[in-house]
């Protein structure tokens, strides 16, 4: 049970804005505006005010408003041109509890800069600011206030491989002609946009350079022509010599991709001799290593094998273990994990497939510590290890106890007064920009709060994100709240799939939100794309439903509890295959069965998509967690696989259709 503040220091953050959250002459306001007409009067003036429709606020109407800091900060930006740095610190210093504080932060950042007030732009700033075009003013700004911060600043924003906004112009061409950007630095940036394929900007940088880099230039053509000649690329290029580096690394870049196993014969021959820097060098290396491991270049793995423990990278460690599983070179698996970082290695994941490697290897000892280990973690594979051990799952669970005291205090701040209102005038979006906001910066009693009061009024989705904020993993009742519960209940009974199941889909894909859209179009709690749910409706012999019905609990959990259901037909029941399927299309599953492990614990991880993988593995422990929270916290006599799921054969015959 976390420790919560006094009942003195809960006050202070209700009453006083502890954490700038409010104050009282705001809190004791609110009653007398959170009114109906009130509320369409605020709606009315942010549609104007977004508009510039100055003329059309009825600014008493909202002067008492709890979001009438929406209002303001609409004028107050419309008029940046001729307002001053004090003007936005003030709104900054009035509105430091609202994401409005930042928001107006960086508009006057942006319009400063545009105007070239950089004393008003630095007088309104707080360090390095966000994104690349309100840098390159920051950095602009500082030219010659601090010449020494402009040119760290400068020389980061250039040495990217992509074209850079024009509001870095000035900073770019002003640190060109002080020496600071020479042309060194064009031909290393040259070489970056070659690796990102940005051919306008490698011909505009090809430009910039005299004839003293001729030389460099007819090597560069020769490589970018054919990769091999890497190997003949002179190791002197340059005014000074220093430009062969650059140019080895961004040939190697291309030619690693092209074609691992002749890069990896290229390297051997030029690597001894040259000139590049350590991490030019080091790029070069984990590419071999990770594209050699990738596509199994045979002829590779020595080289691999010699190369990775000189590069110590995590990542390429997990990945050369993850492919000795898939072979079943158990020997390997021990090896390789014990090269892991401690800090790695004793995460269930790699706990596990030590425990299954030694099993394999007749180490009963050190397989049961393994496995021991691993299942005091909450994850799939922690679970899997107490399969393995024939004991109950490990929730790690804290408690979430909240006084009626604490509520009351909370249902008090400010930033749920604003979110509620700004929820009752369906202004979604920045509700959950206030919320967040508060989330981040209160501390984890204070998050807690929050999470609790957001569970109460069925905000779920808010709630799951207030503890992503707060970094409280172990908050289970508020990660995993029953939300939509009746509806998972009756679509899992009506279409014979575990509600269990379909609360992790959900939990996964949406974090349940409702209203959630992904990039590439799905929407809704189970993430439905428009085409998906066009097919599955049509095979219920109903109508095509509407992009904002997608939109509706019902009818996205109605839709995606159907094609779930699909998908384990598909797969004679299995939630393993049929998971994986309802993230990366069953044709893909299909495929992954034809050649992969039989065993289950072996398919997960020889799955080819990290997404996909990681997806298989969150939702069936997600399921647990939700069955453990419906009885009440125990997770006695839950299993997260079936006997047939643990112990039946990963191939096409679990494909229905053959």
């Amino acid at each position: 049970m976390p420790a919560f503040p006094t009942h003195r220091r809960w006050l202070q953050w209700g009453l006083i804005g502890a954490l700038g959250l409010g104050v009282v002459s705001q809190a004791s306001a609110l009653d007398d505006a959170a009114t109906p007409a009130a509320d369409a009067a605020m709606k009315s003036a942010l549609a104007a005010a977004r508009d510039h429709r100055w003329g059309d606020i009825d600014q008493t109407a909202i002067n008492d408003h709890i979001l009438a800091g929406y209002v303001a900060y609409h004028r107050l930006r419309a008029r940046l041109s001729s307002a001053s740095a004090d003007d936005v610190n003030a709104f900054i210093t009035r509105y430091g509890d609202s994401p409005l504080a930042d928001w107006m932060r960086g508009s006057a950042q942006t319009r400063f800069g545009q105007l070239g007030r950089f004393d008003d732009l630095l007088a309104i700033s707080d360090g390095e600011p966000s994104g690349t075009i309100r840098q390159c003013y920051y950095y602009t700004a500082l030219l010659d206030r601090d010449p020494a911060r402009a040119a760290s600043g400068g020389d980061t924003l250039w040495h990217v491989g992509e074209s850079q906004p024009n509001e870095c112009d000035t900073l770019f061409s002003t640190l060109q002609a002080r020496g600071e950007i020479d042309d060194q630095d064009i031909w290393e940036r040259m070489m970056l946009a070659w690796e990102n394929g940005q051919s306008g900007l490698v011909t505009y940088l090809e430009r910039s350079l005299d004839d003293r880099w001729q030389r460099a230039l007819d090597s560069f053509d020769t490589v970018r022509g054919s990769y091999p000649a890497v190997t003949q690329i002179p190791l002197d290029l340059g005014p000074q010599g220093q430009a062969s580096g650059a140019l080895i690394t961004a040939a190697m870049h291309g030619f690693t991709r092209a074609d691992t196993e002749a890069a990896l014969e290229a390297w051997r021959k030029i690597a001894p001799h040259a000139p590049l820097e350590d991490a030019q060098r080091e790029q070069v290396e984990h590419d071999l290593a990770f594209y050699s491991m990738v596509r199994n270049v045979d002829n590779n793995q020595g080289w691999v094998d010699d190369t990775l423990p000189r590069l110590a990278d995590a990542d390429l460690i997990e990945l050369r273990i993850r492919n000795a599983v898939t072979a079943g070179h158990w020997d390997n698996v021990v090896h390789w994990t014990e090269t892991l970082p401690p800090e790695v290695r004793s995460d269930a994941h790699w706990q596990y497939w030590l425990g299954r490697a030694s099993e394999a290897l007749g180490d009963d000892t050190t397989a049961q510590q393994a496995y021991a280990m691993a299942a005091d973690e909450r994850s799939f594979f922690g679970f899997a290890a107490a399969d393995r051990l024939g004991q109950p799952y490990e929730l790690q669970m804290d408690g979430t106890r909240v006084t009626t005291l604490q509520r009351e205090l909370t249902a008090m701040l400010p930033v749920v007064q604003r979110t509620e209102a700004l929820l009752r005038i369906d202004e979604k979006g920045l509700a959950r920009s206030e919320w967040y906001t508060a989330a981040a910066r209160g501390t984890p009693d204070q998050a807690a709060a929050l999470a609790d009061y957001a569970i109460r009024q069925g905000w779920y989705g808010m709630a799951i994100q207030t503890t992503i904020a707060a970094q409280q993993w172990n908050a289970l009742p508020y990660r995993f709240p029953p939300a939509y519960r009746e509806a998972f209940l009756e679509w899992g009974q009506t279409n014979q799939v575990d509600p269990y199941l379909l609360m992790g889909i959900a939990r996964r894909e949406s974090a349940f939100n409702p209203q959630a859209v992904s990039p590439v179009g799905a929407r809704g709690l189970m993430q439905l794309m428009p085409g998906t749910a066009d097919h599955v409706a049509r095979g219920l012999g109903i109508g095509a439903p509407s992009l904002s019905s997608l939109f509706e609990p019902q009818t996205n959990i109605q839709l995606g509890s159907t094609y779930i259901h699909s998908m384990l037909e598909r797969y004679r029941g299995n939630r393993i295959a049929a998971t994986a399927a309802y993230n990366a299309g069953p044709q893909r599953v299909d495929r992954w069965l034809s050649r992969a492990p039989r065993e289950f614990d072996r398919f997960v991880e020889s799955i080819p998509f990290r997404e996909t993988r990681d997806y298989v593995q969150a939702v069936l422990a997600y399921r647990v967690i939700f069955e453990s929270l419906a009885n009440q916290g125990s997770t006695e006599g839950i299993a997260m696989l079936s006997q047939a799921e643990r112990q039946g054969r990963y191939d096409p015959t679990l494909i229905a259709s053959n």
